[in-house]
Formats: C-alpha cells, structure tokens, sequence
C-alpha cells in the first residue's frame, strides 16, 4: 500500500475532516505497480500474510516518489528476514527531445514522449514493464527498455551491498504450500489422460472446458482422498493443479498447440459493430473469441465536468485536471459467476487506466467537451482491458471525435522452461492473444496497445523472477503484427472518424458580454445564470473578462438558451458610443445626487451626478429648473475601467468648445456566437 501524505507536500488537506481519508486514484494505481514487481520474486509456495507500507514523508516537488516507493519496498524486503529472491531495482525512462533520459524530473517528464517505468532483476532481468508513450516507434521503445534494465543494476547493487553491511539473514520458513511428489505421481496415473483429452478438443469453449475439468478435478480428488488420507485438502488439490498446469504447457512447448485449436500467433475471430444506439454519442462493440466488451459508449460534456485533482496530488505528483476518461466495468455475469457487485475495486482501476492509457495520445488536446468512455465487460475470456481500448476507440470514431489514428492492442503470453537446477529459462513459446486458462497457467501477460505507427501503452505483469530483454523484445515484435491485423478488421467496420458529431449530441457556443452589462447578464448574485442552468440544463462557464462558454447537451436546450438570454438582454441593447462625442440625453429620474438619463429609448438609465450638470456647486438639480423627460445635452468620456458605469457630463459643454452632436443607431450589445459588436453609425 502507497499512501501520500498532505503534510509531505506541506499542505493541509482540503475536506471537511482536513485529514487524510480513502485512498486516490494514483495511490491505488502505485500501489499496484509496487505490488507488480516485488510479488514475482517470492518463492513458490509462500502464502504467510505479508503487507509492506510506502508512506511518503516529505517531497520536494520536483521527482516523482513512485519510483522511490519501488526501490524502497525492494530495500525493505532484502533487509528483511522475509524469504525473497531480490532486490529489485526500477527507474523511469523517459525520451526528450529523441533522447532518453533516466529518472526525468517533472519539468522534463512535461515534454516526454515516454513515460516508462521499468523494475529489473540481477542479471539484467525484466520485472515488470509499465509505459505511456505518444506512439513511440518500436525501435525507439525497445531501446528505452534495454537503457532502464542496465541502469536498474546500480539500483541492485547498492542495496545488495547495503545487505551485505547489515549481515541479513533469511528466516526459514515453517511450511511451503505446495504439493508432495507421490501426490502429485498419483494424481498424474489418475487424470493425465483425461485431462489431455479436455485440454486437445478444440470444440470446448471456456465454459463447457471450465466444467469438463472440474468434473475430472472432483472424481481425482475423492480417489488422492482415499488413497493418502491424512493429506492436507490444499495438497490434494495442489496436486491436481499441478498435473493440469504440466499438461497444458507442455501441449504448448512441446507440440505447438493451443486448448482452442489456433497456432500460437493466431488471432481469434474479431467481429465489430458501431452506432449500436443512435441516442448515445458514441457507441461500439467489439467482441473478440468469448471476450466481448460491450458498448463502449462515449459521452460528451462541458469542460467543467473534468477530473478535477486534489491539491495533494498536485502537489505531491503533479496531476493536474484532465478532460479525458475511460472507466472499465467488470460484473461478475462476464466470467460466468455470481458476485456482490460494489464500487470500483483495484483491478477494474488498473484495467481502466491502462486502456485510457492507450486511447489518450490520440485525443485532440483542443477538444471543446469532456469525454467519458465506458467500457462495459459483458462476457470475458482474456484480455479485456485491451479489448476496452479496441472498442474505446472504434466508440469515439462513431461519435466524431477526430483521432489522430485508430488504437488497438493485444496481450501477449508466454510459457518457458527452466533448467531442474538454477531455474535458468531453457525454451519458451510467446502465444498471440491468450485466453484467460493461458494467462492463469502461463508465465505472463504482456498487454500492448498503439496505432498503426507505434506504440500507446504497455503493461508487463510476470509470475517468473525475471525474463531476459530478449523475450521482451520479441513480444514486442509479435504484438505489433498482430497489431497490425486488428486494426486492419477494425478498419472495415470504421476507418476515420465521423466527419461530424451527432444531432443528438451537445453543443458549445462563446457569448460576448461587454464589462457594463456583465451584472445585467449575470444577475444578482448570479441569479440569471442559476435560473437559466436550472430551466435548460446548460452549464455556462467564464472564459475571460467578456466571453462566456454556453454548454448545452442537446440543441433543443441551446435553442432555449438563446431564447433565455435574448429575454433577460432584450430590454438592454446599446450602441457603441464614440468618445468625446456629444448626445442629446433625456431624464428619466431626479434623485438628490444627480439625474438618470436615458442616451436612447431601450436604454437603461444611468446617473449623471450634480457635479457634472453645471459648473456651479449644486445639492439638487431642482436648482436648475431640471424636469422628468427633458432634454439636455451631455458629453460622452467612454466608461469606467473598475466598474464599466458610463460616464457623462454636461458641465464641460458650458465652456466655449466646439463639438460634434452624433445621432445614434441602435446595435445589439451582447451577442451569442462570439462576435464582437460593431463600430456604430453617426451623423453630424
């Protein structure tokens, strides 16, 4: 667990309570990276509880602690008496201006095209792979993963002498969970060939295999029972695990075949739709074997509905807000089982994030609403965060946004063999788009997403302590052909985005609304705009001194707008007034300070103080004979910059000066559509 505390930032946190509450987005997502890479390296058959506390103290700002709460973890374990093959060792590689860059501040980290966490093991191992990227050429990437793991061994190194200082001894631990070698002989007379029979009908979806083995599990299972009754129950079913686990990757090393019949590069069949839903923004569905990400939906709204961040993780890593989100679902109905279905936990996070990962480089930056993708799991069997950001993409094509290029991805497995002694990898195969029983009985699930041109993202989870770069690198290389394949499918169903949004959809205008009528416009404590989002359902954002941002989430709403706006400023409109010009003004009111004039009929009366009617000191224009609706001529010298109230006078036309009377047209003063108002008429 990774939690990041307000006071290592030097701030107080900003809820009710000022303290620290429930765990955030980054704290839940790095803490899955620092579980990532340490949880390969137990060894086999170790299930004691053991929980490790990353709790940032102080930070200046500048690095991100992630990497820090990797490498400390590491530390701690490999100081421990625990039992753990480490240390490990993990950098962040980044790629500035074409040039990588270890541990890159986040200044830098602005302007990368990488953002690559690698955690690497002695002997120059991979641990884990974690990368964003602005479709970073495979070249450029692979390059990025050779420079991370070499500067991880200095990582290694020092803790590794830091161990040796302290004089670490390991405990020995009490019991290994795992099965005995008579059990596990016995339970290979009994069920080999049964469960090879299962395992090489490719007839068997998940579900009919799923049920044929568990038949052939329970019969085993009675028959270890009666023959080593005083067997653990873990053992005995350890044991059987076993026996299916050698079988199935044995059938995969040794005679190239997979339990669904394809070769190991092989795509399963790829089926896509779109439109499903003419009411949503965006819809689509891509369904890939028995895994099936329905409805991936797109929803538009105003940019005041983005992701706002707290002041802590600002602080503390730098998230600023974003506008762009994709939230993954996963009901337990997807792998055929019943489920107490509560909030988002862990796992739907981090797929979540990982396909959003792989979708965002190509979202304009400029783009005028907020986008929410779904991405509903309706049936699962393998890969479904990459089968989110396959039909994430095909959903925001239909609902017009304009991508830079189409996204698709892929997981990629693996199964090895290791030597008896020192567990060095021997043979390996690397299958094209597991299912699910290929990444529960394989060695890892290496998910990559990107365009035609490169790569998006990248996850890398292993169960092995490590696999040399060179299996990376051919990963890498099989899932950009099959990549490239599926988006060719893709391809077929949408190739480019929509030249245009939906009628149904929402839509954005900017209203000019000059400095002296923004109350007018705004009302009294806002009251105008409260009301108009309250009986439209728009949203109306400032964008700065004159301009307003009207989002409405159907034209029908707009049309309503204008015609709200249009009641509240029709009794308001104004023409532009030349300064230093003279008008004839007509008084509409006598108040103690002064009298309110009226420049034209529509206009709303301002006042013209005592200290401007007459050169004289007067207390009461009643002193000079003034009277509701007489004439008088003022002097226009524009408006005040602090208030925007028009200012008049009629006192410096009693000295001898010669000027121009102007006669006025009427121009309209708030305009909705952004244009600003015209210069207007004048006759002498």
């Amino acid at each position: 667990d990774y939690r990041q505390k307000a006071a290592a930032a030097g701030r107080i946190p900003t809820n009710y309570l000022r303290r620290e509450l429930g765990s955030t987005d980054k704290e839940i997502l790095t803490s899955r990276v620092i579980d990532r890479s340490i949880r390969p390296l137990f060894p086999a058959g170790y299930f004691y509880d053991t929980q490790i506390l990353c709790n940032l103290l102080a930070v200046d700002g500048v690095n991100d602690p992630d990497i820090l709460a990797i490498n400390g973890a590491s530390a701690a374990l490999a100081l421990s008496d625990i039992p753990w093959n480490g240390p490990i060792g993990a950098v962040r590689v980044g790629l500035v201006d074409g040039q990588t860059v270890i541990n890159p501040t986040r200044k830098e980290m602005a302007s990368s095209a990488l953002n690559l966490v690698v955690a690497g093991a002695t002997q120059n191992q991979v641990v884990m792979l974690e990368a964003t990227a602005e479709n970073i050429l495979q070249q450029d990437f692979c390059h990025a993963i050779k420079v991370g793991v070499k500067q991880t061994q200095q990582i290694i190194q020092g803790i590794q002498q830091l161990v040796k200082e302290r004089g670490v001894v390991k405990r020995t631990v009490q019991k290994l969970f795992i099965a005995p070698e008579e059990i596990v002989e016995m339970a290979k007379k009994l069920a080999y060939n049964k469960i090879y029979a299962v395992f090489t009908d490719s007839s068997h979806d998940k579900i009919s295999r799923d049920e044929a083995i568990n038949k052939i599990r329970l019969e085993t299972e009675e028959q270890l029972k009666e023959k080593f009754p005083e067997a653990e129950p873990y053992e005995v079913m350890e044991s059987f695990n076993v026996v299916s686990k050698d079988i199935f990757r044995n059938l995969v090393l040794n005679e190239y075949r997979r339990c669904d019949g394809r070769d190991l590069t092989s795509l399963r069949d790829i089926k896509c739709e779109v439109n499903m839903f003419q009411m949503l923004h965006g819809s689509a569905l891509f369904q890939r074997g028995q895994t099936q990400v329905v409805l991936c939906t797109v929803t538009f709204d105003s940019l005041e509905s983005s992701v706002k961040s707290d002041v802590i993780s600002t602080a503390v890593s730098g998230i600023k807000d974003k506008n762009f989100m994709l939230h993954y679902e996963f009901p337990p109905y997807a792998t055929n089982e019943i489920g107490k279905v509560t909030g988002m936990n862990r796992r739907e996070l981090g797929h979540g994030a990982l396909a959003e990962r792989a979708l965002k480089p190509v979202i304009p930056q400029d783009f005028p609403f907020t986008i929410r993708v779904t991405s509903e799991v309706l049936e699962s069997n393998g890969s479904s965060s990459m089968a989110s950001a396959c039909g994430g993409s095909l959903a925001l094509m239909d609902a017009g946004v304009p991508v830079s290029n189409a996204v698709a991805g892929v997981a990629i497995g693996l199964i090895t063999k290791c030597s008896e002694g020192k567990g060095d990898i021997e043979d390996y195969r690397l299958l094209t788009d597991i299912l699910g029983i290929e990444d529960y009985y394989g060695d890892m699930d290496f998910k990559m997403a990107g365009t035609n041109k490169g790569i998006t993202a990248l996850q890398v989870d292993l169960k092995l302590p490590g696999i040399p770069i060179k299996i990376v690198v051919e990963a890498i290389q099989q899932a950009t052909a099959a990549k490239r394949e599926i988006l060719q499918i893709m391809n077929q169903t949408l190739a480019k985005p929509r030249p245009n949004r939906k009628e149904s959809g929402p839509v954005v205008e900017t209203i000019h609304v000059p400095l002296s009528k923004r109350l007018r416009f705004v009302g009294p404590g806002a009251y105008n705009l409260k009301k108009l989002q309250a009986q439209t359902g728009v949203t109306v954002s400032q964008l700065d001194e004159e301009t307003y941002s009207v989002f409405a989430p159907t034209p029908g709403a707009m049309h309503e707008a204008r015609e709200f706006i249009g009641e509240i400023c029709k009794d308001d409109q104004e023409v532009n007034l030349e300064f230093g010009a003279i008008y004839t003004a007509t008084i509409t009111e006598l108040r103690d300070s002064g009298v309110m004039v009226k420049l034209y009929p529509n206009m709303t009366p301002v006042l013209l103080h005592n200290s401007q009617l007459d050169q004289r000191k007067i207390k009461h224009p009643s002193a000079l004979g003034l009277e509701v609706g007489q004439e008088i001529q003022v002097k226009y010298f524009g408006r005040d910059p602090t208030d925007g109230r028009m200012r008049l006078s009629r006192k410096i036309l009693q000295s001898p000066a010669s000027s121009t009377l102007k006669t006025l047209t009427d121009k309209n003063s708030i305009v909705l559509g952004g244009a600003v108002p015209q210069t207007s008429t004048s006759s002498q």
